[in-house]
This record gives structure tokens, C-alpha cells and sequence, in this order.
């Protein structure tokens, strides 16, 4: 039961807190780590796949450390270090929070929603109509449900089911390998290759599972089947498919201009259409997260 005490103590701070301050948050501090090699290298892949390969590896050990450092002393005191390591590695509330306060700024504000669009989405939004910025809103809400929340749960969950150290770490490793794609897996960065491939295949399995979250969370099963015509437009192997399946249940077009279109719709989303997605995407969070708790609970 202390897995899942865990991720009942992570679901509380991130209704409380949403994200810990820059200057406190662990994540920021592997960001730091990352930085020094973000730049060119005489064998930029060399250097990449040790990069992948060791700093996600080293946050992991640190953190499954603590949390058996911490059981050792009280399996209270572990759940307690197992939930802080979880919260700082997924996140709702914000990514919630953010979707819709751009969208409702497309209303009364546009500049004011396309600069703040940059929280969730990296492209140039200078001159997206309001319907874009909703779209890319959308679509980003839908990437990081996956991303950012079910992944490191379904991390978790896999990894209680051999300790709680090893959930925390297991959930620490896959924040660490999107945190290295999130700031070193562009083409026009070499050294950012290894990461961007590990991240392809690590995501495999949670952008689907978010997919069939999505659908379930909108009761709309068939949702998934109209969206793999599409899942396959964007670039990245895997955020075709939660994207695609929330355009499929709002009945809207996405699009990000110049790099793929996902037409489940005529039009792009319009402001009650984009909320509702955003609700969907809150909706199929809290049903990971009860899932998860469930696996952790019974294994």
C-alpha cells in the first residue's frame, strides 16, 4: 500500500502546488546538468548516447536511493519520498491550467495567448490565427497528458510491482530521458539524436495507452479507429496518436502549419470545443491515475 500512498501524496501537491519553484525543482536542476552539452561536438553521437545513457541513469539511482535510504528508516518515510520524486516527475494541474488559460485568452487577447502558447508548445506563433493557437493548445494538451503524466505513472506502476525504490526510480528515469528530448532532440542537434530515439521508444507504449485513455475518458471508443488514419502525420512516431484521437472526439482540425495536419474535422477548434478537450484531457489524467493506484494497490 505505500505505492500507492504515493500517488495519492502526488495527486495532493499537484492540486496544492501544481510545480515547485524553478530554483527548487529537481527537474530544473537535471536541466542544469544537461545544458554544458548542449552544443557542437567533434563526435556529437558518441557524446549523445552517453549522455542518454547516463544522466537519466544517475537521477534514477540518486532517487531510488533515497526512497530505500528512506524505507530503512519507516516505509511511512519512503511513500513520502516515493510521492515527492512521482510529483516532481509528472504534471496535471499546470499543464491543465496553462491549456486553458491560452485558449480563453484567443477570446480577449491574442497576442497575450500566442506568447503565452510558448508554455506548451514550441513553434513559432507569431502569426497563427486565433483557431491555431487553439489547435496547437489542443494538440499540446493532448502530446503531454501522454508525456507528462501517464508515462512516468505507467513507470511507476510497473516498477512497484518490484519495490517502491524501484517505481521511484523507474519514474525518475523516463522524466529524465523526456526532460533530454524536451532540450536536445532537434535534427539541427546532433548530439541530441540518441535522446530523441530513446524517448521514441519509450513513449511507444504510453502515447497509445493515452489514446485509449482519451477515447474512454470521452466515451467515444471509436475515436481511436478514426484516429489511426492520422496517428501517422506529425514527425514523432508516437504524438500522432493522442492528438489525433482528441481531434477525432471534439470533431475539429488540427494542424501545426507547415508540418502535418490532422483533419478530423472542417474547421479548427472553436473556444467551447478546445475546453471541452481540455476536460478530456483532465478527465483521461485522473483516470490514469486511478488505474495506476489500482495496479500498484492489488500487486
Amino acid at each position: 500500500m505505500t505505492a500507492a500512498a504515493a500517488i495519492a501524496l502526488a495527486v495532493v501537491l499537484d492540486a496544492a502546488v501544481g510545480e515547485p519553484p524553478t530554483r527548487v525543482h529537481p527537474v530544473a536542476w537535471f536541466g542544469n546538468l544537461v545544458a554544458p552539452f548542449d552544443r557542437e561536438w567533434a563526435h556529437p553521437l558518441v557524446v549523445g548516447a552517453s549522455v542518454a545513457f547516463l544522466l537519466p541513469l544517475v537521477a534514477a539511482v540518486a532517487v531510488g536511493g533515497l526512497v530505500a535510504l528512506a524505507g530503512s528508516v519507516a516505509p511511512e518515510l519512503a511513500a513520502g519520498v516515493a510521492g515527492l520524486a512521482l510529483f516532481v516527475s509528472s504534471s496535471r494541474r499546470m499543464l491543465l491550467g496553462e491549456a486553458r488559460a491560452v485558449v480563453g485568452q484567443t477570446e480577449t487577447d491574442l497576442d497575450a495567448a500566442r506568447e503565452r502558447l510558448r508554455s506548451l508548445a514550441g513553434r513559432d506563433a507569431a502569426e497563427l490565427s486565433p483557431g491555431q493557437v487553439r489547435s496547437a493548445a489542443v494538440e499540446s494538451a493532448a502530446e503531454n497528458l501522454a508525456d507528462g503524466l501517464i508515462a512516468p505513472l505507467l513507470a511507476f506502476a510497473l516498477g512497484a510491482l518490484v519495490s517502491l525504490s524501484v517505481a521511484a526510480a523507474a519514474a525518475t528515469w523516463v522524466k529524465g530521458v523526456n526532460t533530454l528530448d524536451s532540450m536536445l532532440g532537434y535534427r539541427e542537434k546532433r548530439v541530441g539524436t540518441p535522446s530523441a530515439r530513446l524517448d521514441d521508444a519509450v513513449m511507444w507504449l504510453p502515447a497509445r495507452l493515452s489514446a485509449l485513455l482519451l477515447a474512454a475518458s470521452a466515451l467515444d471508443p471509436a475515436a481511436v479507429r478514426c484516429a489511426r488514419s492520422h496517428a501517422d502525420a506529425p514527425p514523432s512516431p508516437n504524438s500522432g496518436w493522442p492528438m489525433a484521437t482528441l481531434a477525432a472526439v471534439l470533431g475539429v482540425h488540427l494542424q501545426k502549419p507547415g508540418v502535418y495536419d490532422l483533419p478530423l474535422g472542417d474547421a479548427f477548434p472553436t473556444v467551447e470545443e478546445s475546453r471541452r478537450g481540455v476536460r478530456v484531457v483532465g478527465t483521461a489524467g485522473l483516470l490514469a491515475t486511478v488505474l495506476a493506484a489500482g495496479v500498484v494497490a492489488w500487486s
